[in-house]
């Protein structure tokens, strides 16, 4: 089970919105301006706690692509 984070800054992907990434991955992209979602069994918890806070939020769709809608 791995731990979640919501990118904050919508403007680094190509969808401009707020992506969902497993701590491994938010830190391979070295993203800094994140905010921790919690420790998950899959991606689809972290994206409905993402949702509380953007509307927009989606799973990334290299780590998350069980949550990813483009």
């Amino acid at each position: 089970m791995p731990y979640y984070y919501v990118n904050n800054d919508q403007t680094r992907n190509p969808g401009l919105h707020h992506e969902v990434h497993t701590e491994e991955h938010a830190n391979e992209l070295n993203i800094s301006n994140k905010t921790y979602l919690g420790y998950f069994a899959n991606c689809v918890g972290a994206v409905e706690k993402a949702k509380e806070i953007y509307s927009d939020a989606d799973g990334c769709a290299t780590c998350c692509p069980l949550c990813h809608k483009g």
